[in-house]
């Protein structure tokens, strides 16, 4: 039924329940894990202009690639055998990560979100809700501690 998971991961504290969600269900079903990073441009953009963009995209960057490694290396601790791959991508992240699942053939999307409601989801948004929204791909939602 799965043959490609993406996993969105922004390193946040929690993640790790996202990451055993989608190392068992690629055990399961004999999938591909692929986590995704997305450098959030809009970041950037409410930065100071006197900011050297090179330095925030390139500490941006290496957050990603730490992100990204420590996702791989939970998951493979845990299921040795499986495929596992990484890819940073640039942009705002919701609509980064449908547009990329629709690229890589994924066949779901394996994603945190906060469970936040009310007024907090209102001011703070939720890029999990925006995917759910956008994605013509299957999406589960695991909820991570905060």
């Amino acid at each position: 039924m799965y043959d490609r998971i993406l996993v969105p991961t922004d390193g946040a504290p929690g993640i790790e329940r996202v990451i055993s969600h989608a190392g068992e269900l690629a055990t399961v079903h004999g999938a591909v894990v692929e986590f995704v990073y997305v450098v959030d441009s809009g970041t950037v953009a409410s930065l100071p202009v006197e900011s050297s963009w090179e330095g925030v995209a390139e500490m941006l960057r290496e957050e990603g690639e730490s992100s990204l490694a420590s996702a791989a290396e939970t998951v493979t601790d845990a299921h040795p055998s499986l495929e596992v791959e990484r890819t940073m991508l640039e942009g705002t992240p919701a609509g980064e990560v449908v547009r990329y699942a629709d690229r890589s053939e994924a066949d779901l999307i394996c994603m945190g979100t906060h469970g936040r409601g009310g007024l907090n989801r209102l001011l703070l948004g939720s890029v999990a809700e925006r995917v759910v929204r956008a994605s013509e791909v299957p999406v589960l939602t695991v909820r991570v501690s905060e």
